[in-house]
Formats: structure tokens, C-alpha cells, sequence
């Protein structure tokens, strides 16, 4: 993809972020046909905002291209979280298994191996708060999502659980609830049953690693949930803990 159309994309993103005024769409003729040329309107978005990148998202499928989202500093919260519903007024949320980097890992020619990732990160609960500068409902495709970091409007962060290992992270129970009602429980439910292995293609695929710090999201375990300004949602992973983040009016 032409860089003066990366370029342009990704202006698009970063005033729609700035203004907090949703995109029909982007620009004609600047959606992405690659997922490499979703990663660079990211990467372009990032150096316009000139904001920190502090945690990712990311997914790692069976068939097709693993992708990744940018998280920026501002934007990831410790649990109990209270987020501004104006900040993020899809007010959308998915129950996650995160980890956080407990030391760097640069890049370098040997990928890195599960064994190695698995040492240098923590577990934790959390919740991908979901707002994208398309309105839910727009007529874009999925490589114009991934643009757009993959609808990321906030991380909000359980408390890291180093002693993590013995748990089997894909079958956990997860509980859902909505202002005290459980709308969800189940065993399980991550779309490849290994948020870890998530993590370690993520590792890999970054042309310049991981810091220690630095959050990756690994995948909803509860669905996509759209809620309303003054709701609160909790999230519980079984043996992990838990995220909490309500949306205030």
C-alpha cells in the first residue's frame, strides 16, 4: 500500500479519535487489502498521535493471518475501573485473559519459545473495553477494524497472578455479570483455547519485541457485549481473578 495512503488513513483515525466524531468509513481508496497494510495505518496512526503504546491486543487464529491491535498510555486502567461513558460511548466489553511483560524481550532471529514467554509474563483477568471510530453498524470491512486497532477503546486490568502456571488458561470458568446479574457463565470459551500461545506469536511478530510492562489481551472469552453509560460490569475467571470497569454517565 502506497505510504501517501497509509498516511492518509490513518489522519482519518487520528481525527476521529481527536474529535470523537465517527467515520462512515476511510477515505476512498485508502482501505487496507492486506492485513500488513492494516499493521502499517496502525503503526502511522501511533507516530501521529505520538502516543506511548503501553499494551496490545492480538490474535493468533488457526487459518489466516495472526493480527494485532495497538493499546495507548491513557487507555489501560487498573481494576476497579471508572471510565468516562463519553470516552467510550459504544461502551462495548469482552472478558480476556491478559498477561503483562515482566521483562523485555527484543527482537531477534530466533523466535522466541512458549517456554521462554511463559517465564517472563503474569496472568491476569481483564476487560478489552470496545469502541471504534466506526459506528457499530458501519459497512466496513474487517481489515479496516484492524486499521483501526481493532475497535480498542480501553484495557481495564485485574491484578497480575504470578503463580499462574498450573491453571489451564483456554478451560477456566468465566462469569459475566451486568450490574450484579450474571449474563454469562461457562468453561472455556477463548477462540483457540490458548491465550498463552496467543501471546507468544504476538512476541514474534513485532518487529521490535516486548517491555517489560507492557499488557497483551489475548482474545474475548465471553462474547461481545454492548452496555449503556452507568452500567457496571465484572468479569471472574476462576482461579485467576477478577476486572471490574463501569461506565460512568
Amino acid at each position: 500500500m502506497d505510504q501517501a495512503l497509509i498516511k492518509q488513513a490513518a489522519a482519518a483515525l487520528v481525527e476521529a479519535r481527536r474529535t470523537m466524531m465517527p467515520l462512515a468509513g476511510l477515505p476512498a481508496g485508502t482501505s487496507p487489502t492486506t492485513t500488513a497494510d492494516a499493521h502499517a495505518i496502525q503503526d502511522e496512526t501511533t507516530a501521529q498521535l505520538g502516543q506511548a503504546v503501553v499494551a496490545y491486543k492480538a490474535m493468533a487464529p488457526a487459518t489466516g493471518d495472526a493480527t494485532r491491535g495497538l493499546i495507548y498510555a491513557g487507555t489501560v486502567h487498573a481494576a476497579p475501573a471508572a471510565i468516562p461513558a463519553r470516552l467510550v460511548p459504544q461502551c462495548g466489553v469482552e472478558g480476556e485473559v491478559a498477561f503483562i511483560f515482566r521483562k523485555d524481550l527484543p527482537r531477534r532471529a530466533t523466535p522466541y519459545t512458549r517456554e521462554e514467554v511463559a517465564a517472563a509474563v503474569d496472568a491476569l483477568a481483564a476487560i478489552e473495553v470496545v469502541h471504534g471510530r466506526f459506528p457499530v453498524d458501519a459497512a466496513v470491512s474487517g481489515l479496516d477494524k484492524l486499521a483501526d486497532s481493532i475497535s480498542n477503546g480501553a484495557l481495564v486490568c485485574g491484578e497480575p497472578k504470578a503463580d499462574w502456571r498450573s491453571l489451564d488458561l483456554g478451560k477456566l470458568r468465566v462469569t459475566l455479570d451486568v450490574n450484579g446479574a450474571p449474563v454469562l457463565g461457562q468453561i472455556g470459551g477463548h477462540p483457540t483455547g490458548d491465550p498463552l500461545g496467543v501471546a507468544v506469536v504476538l512476541v514474534n511478530m513485532l518487529p521490535n519485541g516486548v517491555k517489560a510492562g507492557q499488557y497483551v489481551t489475548c482474545g474475548s472469552c465471553t462474547g461481545l457485549r454492548y452496555l449503556t453509560p452507568g452500567d457496571t460490569c465484572t468479569v471472574k475467571f476462576a482461579g485467576l481473578g477478577e476486572a471490574e470497569v463501569v461506565f460512568k454517565p
